[in-house]
């Protein structure tokens, strides 16, 4: 088995040709929420992955075998429940509401513009029904927030560089 202890996020810094020709491995969103799993990559080689506690694998990303190899990851399909407002009866507004009640509910959630995801809860189904959203099963691939205070921020990628010094109207103690 090859061991695996260093991930390069969305594969930042290797060139586009490397990454595409890499070997894949498809994990569902329980997979990826550890920092240690044994998976098999699409050549058939068996994986060990030691990460650091706490770290997140999202689809994009790039593992680095002890070998020196890469192996991509993708985000598997899975069944996951996708919320949409409803146009007769509702606003957007109302996948904000939905949003906020479910995050105080501590539910992991990927937003969207037009769509929240998460995964199969019938109770959680019908509270969102009962908030007038459309709830609809699928199979799709399921990449939820990071949450504000995750280590290593791995979600989204909020860094601007304008080449210029930024200040903020506040000193940083």
């Amino acid at each position: 088995m090859h061991s695996v202890n260093k991930l390069i996020p969305q594969g930042r810094g290797l060139a586009p040709a490397l990454v595409k020709r890499a070997a894949t491995v498809v994990l569902d969103w329980d997979v990826r929420q550890k920092s240690r799993f044994d998976a098999v990559d699409s050549t058939g080689r068996p994986l060990g992955v030691f990460l650091p506690r706490g770290a997140v694998v999202r689809g994009g990303d790039v593992l680095v075998v002890d070998d020196g190899s890469l192996v991509r990851v993708e985000a598997a399909a899975q069944p996951v429940l996708v919320v949409r407002h409803c146009a007769e009866h509702g606003s957007p507004f109302d996948l904000l509401r939905a949003a906020y009640h479910l995050g105080n509910r501590h539910v992991q959630l990927e937003l969207q513009s037009d769509h929240l995801k998460l995964e199969p809860d019938h109770v959680l189904a019908d509270m969102l029904r009962q908030m007038h959203l459309i709830v609809s099963e699928a199979q799709a691939p399921f990449e939820p927030e990071s949450g504000a205070y995750a280590a290593g921020g791995h979600g989204h990628d909020h860094h601007h560089d304008h080449g210029h010094d930024h200040h903020h109207g506040h000193e940083h103690h």
